[in-house]
């Protein structure tokens, strides 16, 4: 059997892919108004986004625990995997990685091993299926590991927030970020080039948030034949005009292209209105 890839709910994968590469998604954990939840089995967008419209609420969210992703793994090595490579969000902006790590260093280094892909969404999502894709050909633990890697260093992430509120909230960015962008009335596009959420632009409306982040997504594909995700949180027309405009823009080097809402994990921290555009540069 081939090394088995693992990695969380943040990915946000199309079930079709997630079923076609046989990836095991583990879930986190968002916390409502003090109610818990399964990311995408028991809670969702639309649960986060009517919370957060609320005036008392307490939206958060917590890492699976060390015990579920070793068990996860013990399965996997018991059906016969020869490995397990562990693909997940940004260790920036959550501690999965290291529940990760403890479960990999606790079931054996040897043949599991984990992989900060320093993003979220398709761009956790990308390093999972270049991993799948490398275990389906025969790759080893090794080699598949680094399949993931290089696409994480292909991989780049955009996205546009109504305000940097619901970041502040959850401590993703600083306050002082926060206060400038409330101060300024501006709409800010953040990036994430070391896997923590910075302020990349910052524009006046959201018409310009949309038109900003398509510039910057050709700019980052260069001449590179590319792979294209769209998310969005409660904002489809956004989601729609991005990728009208990066498929007229792109032309024939755009490939895969996917588009979905983003899930209650990132709703709770992003808050309703999100646009997010995530490019994979093909090798």
């Amino acid at each position: 059997m081939p090394v088995a890839v693992v990695t969380d709910s943040t990915a946000y994968l199309p079930p079709e892919l997630v079923r076609a590469h046989r990836l095991t998604v583990v879930p986190l954990t968002v916390v409502l108004n003090g109610a818990e939840g399964l990311e995408g089995i028991e809670t969702f967008p639309e649960d986060a986004t009517r919370a957060l419209s609320g005036r008392r609420v307490t939206v958060s969210t917590s890492r699976p625990a060390p015990e579920q992703f070793a068990q996860v793994y013990r399965e996997q090595l018991a059906a016969g995997a020869d490995g397990v490579v562990s693909v997940h969000l940004s260790a920036e902006l959550s501690g999965t990685v290291e529940a990760a790590r403890l479960a990999a260093a606790e079931v054996g280094d040897d043949r599991v091993t984990v992989v900060d892909s320093r993003s979220t969404g398709m761009g956790l999502g990308f390093p999972v299926l270049a991993a799948a894709a490398a275990a389906a050909g025969g790759a080893d633990l090794t080699e598949v590991r680094q399949a993931a890697l290089d696409a994480v260093d292909s991989t780049t992430i955009f996205f546009y927030v109504d305000t940097l509120e619901f970041l502040r909230r959850g401590g993703r960015i600083n306050a002082a970020e926060a206060l400038l962008g409330t101060a300024l009335s501006v709409k800010p596009i953040m990036h994430m080039p070391d896997g923590a959420i910075v302020v990349r632009d910052k524009v006046r409306t959201a018409s310009r948030g949309v038109a900003r982040l398509v510039d910057l997504a050709v700019e980052a594909a260069g001449d590179a034949e590319v792979d294209l995700a769209v998310h969005h949180l409660a904002a489809p027309e956004r989601a729609e005009q991005l990728l009208v405009a990066l498929t007229e823009r792109l032309g024939d080097r755009l490939h895969d292209t996917y588009v979905s809402e983003a899930g209650a994990v990132i709703a709770a921290h992003a808050g309703p209105g999100l646009a997010c555009v995530v490019l994979h540069r093909r090798p």
